[in-house]
């Protein structure tokens, strides 16, 4: 799959981009600028290999030319993100924002949240995009270092919100590609007004255990992915 992961040369958006291009996808790194995109598709290759199949450019033409979209930006440049973007992003492309509003875009603690006005940051990340987007939110929950990580196993469940189901379960598919972690059909995208602040919870208990990959994990299951009947 052609996958695009705008903000790519961020923490999260590149151990994204690194955990994709090992699962065999072609993973192209969209940053505001052309050449940092393509800077962090070499470092890319460098930890992944050199024939992984990692390109870079900028966030529009990275968003215009990709099957799946994954949008990895601090809350604070969302909305400027997304309106430079909406006008490249095809008719019908599943888009997966990883977006936590934590309150370090308002100059506070990253153990604390703030509400945007839609509820969440990704329903306000629907509104910016064109109606026919099919958005998922999801990610938030996975730290973004042992992501980066090729050799740390990574463990736990990823929750995926949103309205469309074959979205979420395409999303899903590719988190099924990445070893150790499962997916959750969390619910339609207003769930993101719950999911999203895990990340805030997960930030303060790395802190007070002094850990770095802290993760969140169901029970109840085996395995989760597509619920019964849908």
């Amino acid at each position: 799959m052609d996958i695009a992961v705008i903000g790519g040369t961020g923490d999260e958006g590149f151990g994204l981009a690194l955990r994709l291009a090992n699962a065999g996808h072609h993973v192209t790194i969209g940053s505001r600028s052309e050449e940092r995109g393509a800077q962090a598709a070499e470092r890319a290759r460098g930890a992944v290999g050199a024939d992984a199949n990692v390109d870079g450019t900028s966030n529009e033409k990275a968003a215009a030319s990709a099957e799946l979209i994954f949008v990895t930006v601090p809350y604070a440049g969302q909305a400027d993100i997304y309106r430079s973007i909406a006008p490249h992003v095809p008719a019908g492309r599943v888009v997966v924002d990883t977006t936590t509003p934590l309150a370090t875009a308002v100059g506070g603690r990253p153990w604390q949240v703030i509400r945007p006005w839609h509820g969440s940051a990704a329903e306000q990340a629907k509104a910016l995009l064109p109606k026919e987007a099919r958005l998922v939110a999801g990610f938030q929950n996975i730290s973004a270092e042992p992501l980066r990580d090729l050799e740390h196993a990574l463990d736990g469940d990823v929750l995926l919100c949103g309205a469309d189901p074959e979205a979420k379960a395409q999303v899903g598919a590719l988190v099924d590609q990445i070893p150790n972690l499962r997916w959750v059909d969390a619910g339609d995208l207003s769930m993101a007004r719950i999911v999203e602040p895990l990340t805030a919870l997960m930030v303060s208990v790395n802190r007070r255990y002094k850990l770095k990959d802290t993760g969140i994990a169901l029970t109840g299951r085996d395995a989760w992915g597509t619920p019964p009947g849908a």
